[in-house]
């Protein structure tokens, strides 16, 4: 595998880049001060801007490792930034990632998401070589699932009671993975 570190991705609709501190306002208002948004998440609803510009900060510092994937997907035609996808979790021996999303409520069902998670599938392939691209939600969070779907990602099972949410619920964790091989231009 070849790191790459967060690259810029582009679609139609979409841009996928660094995080910046400028982006704390949007951050804050469309998705982390919301708990219909964490309510699955594993972390929690911010209370104010400063723990969003917190958050940011740490993400900046770790833009210099090469192995570090965090993405904030922004609307070409508005300019705003409306959620977030990353990498949580890299295992090199088998050159296995695992993804993570989050998206504002108003961008909701919009297939903004898919989106996103197309554009990081196809540049962890082909461009970062990875084997194996997986991710997980909390099986009350259906729509995550759907997301994974639509990217041809296969259902690998479901954990039971092998995640927790920002509320502190210990929930069951559905699984899904796409291999090299089956990836498809």
């Amino acid at each position: 595998m070849k790191h790459l570190g967060t690259a810029r991705l582009e679609s139609e609709r979409l841009v996928l880049r660094k995080i910046a501190l400028c982006d704390s306002k949007d951050m804050f208002n469309n998705w982390a001060n919301n708990p219909r948004v964490t309510k699955h998440m594993t972390w929690p609803t911010h209370q104010n801007e400063e723990v969003t510009i917190m958050v940011i900060n740490s993400w900046i510092e770790q833009y210099v490792k090469d192995d570090f994937y965090q993405w904030a997907i922004e609307i070409k035609d508005t300019n705003q930034v409306i959620g977030t996808i990353s990498v949580v979790r890299i295992l090199d021996y088998i050159k296995e990632f695992e993804i993570g999303y989050c998206i504002g409520e108003n961008w909701w069902n919009k297939g903004i998401t898919s989106e996103a998670l197309s554009l990081v599938i196809e540049f962890l392939f082909n461009q970062v070589g990875a084997n194996r691209i997986c991710a997980c939600h909390d099986v009350d969070n259906p729509s995550s699932g759907k997301v994974m779907i639509k990217n041809n990602m296969k259902y690998e099972g479901t954990f039971r009671k092998k995640g927790i949410t920002s509320t502190g619920k210990i929930c069951d964790i559905a699984y899904y993975s796409i291999l090299k091989e089956e990836y498809k231009l």
